[in-house]
């Protein structure tokens, strides 16, 4: 790749502009996105009336070398590429080790929080309980793990992008409850489901899946997500791309806050409740009036909800 003008030319280029010839191995529909170059920051929009599509797998290699190769430090997406093309991205970027985040608005009042000497304590005792529970209940994580491996074919780890703090995006790690390839099912599944991506009855999860899903065990390996620092133990629920790319505004202000393995959405409702518009309300309102004795009450208050498994699917 000839890195001089993608790391040099600070203004709006498309791939043609920045690789020459090199972009006739690539599928052409690639080609109409833009890039923009400024302070070790490429930003990926949607190049106006055209319409885009993936890419092969060679040329996704050949993405990931040229992304290996360039000085960038982030790579920031625009919303309107849309769910396909988000995730080529971020999977490609993840393969060249560059951080990539999702373009969202501007920080509300209530993020000014999250300097507080009571945020910090938060973050602190999240990595200490993170820490301890995966100490205690890794017997518990290792049947689990062992009677997915026996019942069903595939992996034993569920991995999917969603958003995290400001709009970075990470890779969620649930235990599997679901088909091997039932992430290619998802839109056949859902169709034109309107509200959030939830089906009570989804004909691709598995029996043990479903069982895992009813007292949310598999939610566990979150917890590694937690360590990392990628989520907390209460917060706002992780969104998915197919769900976070339907919010309206103000909802997508949301999308800026860290998210919980626990939060105001699973402990008022789970999954009874599946309007955006509702659920993004639900949590605005956790997010302005947050405090470390409401994040210990939303984690009491989950305790019951687990263990009854209602509303869980």
């Amino acid at each position: 790749m000839n890195t001089s003008i993608l790391l040099k030319n600070p203004q709006l280029i498309t791939l043609p502009h920045i690789l020459g010839k090199r972009a006739e191995r690539l599928n052409p529909n690639l080609t109409s996105c833009t890039l923009k170059w400024r302070h070790h920051i490429l930003w990926i929009k949607q190049a106006q009336n055209l319409t885009l599509t993936m890419p092969s797998l060679s040329n996704r290699e050949w993405l990931i070398s040229c992304l290996q190769h360039s000085s960038a430090k982030l790579v920031c997406l625009d919303p309107q590429l849309g769910e396909a093309r988000i995730q080529f991205w971020a999977d490609a970027c993840k393969k060249a080790n560059k951080r990539v985040i999702l373009k969202v608005p501007n920080r509300d009042k209530f993020f000014q929080k999250q300097c507080s000497p009571s945020w910090w304590l938060k973050r602190t005792l999240d990595w200490i309980a993170a820490f301890v529970l995966l100490l205690l209940l890794s017997p518990l994580l290792i049947i689990l793990a062992g009677l997915l491996k026996i019942t069903s074919p595939g992996s034993i780890f569920f991995r999917q992008w969603r958003v995290g703090k400001g709009g970075q995006l990470f890779e969620i790690i649930k235990f599997r409850t679901m088909i091997a390839g039932a992430e290619n099912l998802h839109h056949e599944v859902m169709k034109d489901q309107q509200g959030l991506h939830k089906c009570e009855n989804d004909p691709r999860v598995t029996p043990l899946g479903a069982w895992m899903r009813k007292f949310s065990f598999d939610e566990l390996p979150q917890l590694l997500n937690v360590l990392r620092g990628e989520m907390s133990l209460v917060g706002p629920r992780p969104w998915a791309l197919y769900d976070a790319l339907r919010f309206k505004s103000p909802g997508k202000k949301r999308l800026k806050a860290l998210p919980g393995i626990t939060g105001p959405w699973q402990v008022a409702t789970r999954s009874s409740l599946r309007d955006l518009d509702a659920v993004s309300q639900c949590e605005l309102e956790y997010l302005r009036n947050w405090s470390l004795w409401k994040d210990a009450k939303l984690l009491i208050m989950t305790i019951p909800r687990v263990v009854m498994g209602s509303d869980a699917y």
